[in-house]
């Protein structure tokens, strides 16, 4: 027959330095616990420091009991309480002693942070961990360039097909968005800018601020980030689906250079498509703006043309296409980077797709803000 039931019994201390007492009594055994382990998780500390467990009246004690024991010890020591352990049988403090033993002990009481040096430390890992990104992506450039170096050497390899394809869903397929994007710019362009400039009475050198803006910066600016957003993300999206599902594995396990396979075509058809989107991006620029010019300041066709011909100075139209390789490159190098770097989940695309639209745009205007800066500098 089993001995008499397990029991506790809190008596706080009523005075103010009084002590707490936990009696406990009966069978602490793992068949008699039952629901006296949730009862003793919801029981409340005592307002009291000091708090003796009373094991006397305990009769019967094995490793769960103690186990009990030791863990509400442990989790009041954690709040600050000095606990102490009364027992009358020498097996008990032994049963006691060993649970004790191979128990974690109280959790360490939490380290109080100012919050300055917590935003410190959090920053100095992030800016660390984008360094150690940033050298990745450096990193995965050269290997690029080997991979190119190797097909000039033998153009046999290149992958022709692969890359016609990605000159039409990067360039054909985004003639429309990038002329119709372009188009509104030129007019928004011109009719801000005539706006100011009517203060003066020189609504006419619109047509300058148009030239100047849409060939150096705006055209080339907006085909990039278009892009970005558009080709960037389906490149992450495709090879970081492919490596999710293995496929990217399976080419090295045949022998295939991934990098040879589904980098290298992306890159050079980036650099060929951006070029010539950043061309029609300067031209339904022009348009745009030509025609806000002859609806909002009365500037026929025929004058725009002679006045933006007047006006025109060439290398305003080569420095804006010069970035365009530069812009191609980040892109794609970003964008196939981000889907090597997909790690086994859909949400890992989701994840990595975002970025690399992110830090494609962020270095396209640290770039762009490089060239604007040179270019002042050379007197271009």
């Amino acid at each position: 027959m089993g001995g008499p039931s397990p029991s506790f019994l809190l008596t706080p201390g009523d005075r103010p330095h009084a002590e707490a007492r936990l009696v406990l009594a009966g069978d602490w055994t793992v068949a008699r616990l039952g629901a006296l382990e949730r009862e003793l998780a919801a029981l409340a500390a005592p307002s009291a420091e000091q708090v003796v467990f009373d094991l006397t009246g305990v009769s019967r004690l094995d490793s769960a009991g103690a186990w009990l024991a030791v863990r509400l010890r442990d989790e009041w020591m954690s709040r600050g309480k000095d606990v102490r352990m009364l027992t009358a049988s020498p097996e008990h403090d032994l049963v006691l002693a060993r649970v004790a033993h191979a128990s974690p002990g109280p959790p360490p009481a939490p380290t109080p942070r100012l919050y300055i040096l917590e935003m410190l430390d959090r920053s100095g890992r992030e800016l660390t961990a984008g360094v150690r990104h940033t050298l990745r992506q450096v990193g995965f450039f050269g290997l690029l360039l080997k991979t190119l170096g190797r097909t000039l050497a033998r153009p046999a390899r290149l992958r022709l097909t692969s890359a016609v394809h990605h000159m039409e869903t990067t360039g054909i397929n985004a003639v429309p968005i990038v002329a119709l994007l372009s188009f509104l710019i030129g007019t928004v362009m011109v009719f801000v800018g005539a706006q100011q400039l009517e203060r003066f009475g020189a609504q006419v050198f619109a047509v300058n601020l148009l030239e100047i803006a849409v060939f150096r910066e705006m055209g080339v600016l907006l085909t990039a980030i278009i892009v970005a957003g558009r080709s960037g993300s389906a490149f992450t999206a495709q090879i970081g689906s492919m490596k999710v599902n293995q496929e990217v594995d399976a080419m090295r396990a045949m022998g295939l250079d991934p990098m040879e396979m589904l980098v290298l075509p992306r890159c050079l058809a980036l650099l060929v498509t951006l070029p010539l989107l950043t061309f029609l991006a300067d031209m339904m620029g022009i348009v745009g703006g030509g025609l806000m010019c002859w609806l909002y300041l009365d500037i026929s066709p025929a004058e725009f043309l002679e006045r933006f011909r007047a006006l025109t100075w060439p290398w305003h139209f080569w420095v804006g296409l010069i970035k365009a390789p530069f812009y191609a490159l980040v892109i794609a190098v970003i964008g196939c980077f981000e889907g090597f770097e997909v790690s086994g989940s859909s949400a890992s695309v989701g994840e990595r797709t975002t970025q690399s639209v992110v830090e494609s745009i962020f270095w396209i205007i640290v770039f762009n803000a490089f060239f604007a800066s040179f270019f002042s500098m050379v007197g271009v």
